[in-house]
This record gives C-alpha cells, structure tokens and sequence, in this order.
C-alpha cells in the first residue's frame, strides 16, 4: 500500500511517525486528518498516498455505522465528542467506545497489511 511517490523518504516519515498498525498511530493519524489533507495541496504525495490508505483501511474495517459516523464526526468534522453525541443522539462516553473500536479495527487493517508485506512495518511484537 502507498508507495506511489518517487521520493520515499516522505513514506518512510509517515511510517515511522504514525506506527498504523497500532491503535495510537491511528489515533495520531487521525489527529493530523485535515493537516495532511492541506499538504496535498503542496505537492505531498505521500500525503496522498497515506490519505487513500486510511479511506482504504477504514473500508476494509468492518465498522458499524455508529462507530463511522463517530469517527468521522471527530476526526474528519472536527467536533468535540461530546458535539458527536449531540448529533448522534449519545453519551459522549458512548461516541468513545465507538471510535476506541473503531481505532482498534483500522489498526487491524494496518498490521494485516504490514504482516504480509504490503506497505507498511509492523510493531507489534518488537523488542
């Protein structure tokens, strides 16, 4: 996955600073969503690259519609949790349980792919 660019470095960046087959390099991908979607405008490709990923991981997750319209809500909205639970008419304890799920199941994607070689390095089991 992700290595349409001719300039690598800009993956292995990306790779080494979000660690996607875990729920926190997730999570600190999600984080920078609409930073990495403004550097594709400047030419980023692997910003590209990583965005069409995450689209692609988050397909692939299984995710029930309350744990995607969380996520995307938070993450791609930009509301607080507890405005996404307005929205979806929860606790703001329950959109954290979707998107901890959610998390989880993106992360999942991630370490398939790394564990058979297809994009991204695998932390899970490093010393």
């Amino acid at each position: 996955m992700g290595a349409s660019t001719n300039k690598p470095y800009q993956h292995l960046r990306y790779e080494t600073q979000y660690k996607l087959d875990s729920p926190d390099g997730v999570k600190a991908l999600l984080a920078d969503y609409t930073t990495l979607r403004q550097r594709r405008f400047l030419g980023d490709m692997a910003a590209c690259d990583i965005l069409i990923d995450l689209r692609r991981a988050i397909e692939l997750a299984a995710l029930t519609g309350k744990q995607y319209e969380a996520l995307r809500l938070v993450y791609f909205e930009d509301l607080s949790q507890t405005q996404a639970g307005v929205v979806l008419g929860v606790r703001q304890d329950v959109v954290s349980q979707h998107i901890t799920v959610a998390i989880n199941k993106i992360a999942d994607i991630y370490y398939y792919w790394a564990s058979h070689g297809e994009g991204y390095g695998t932390t899970k089991g490093a010393v």
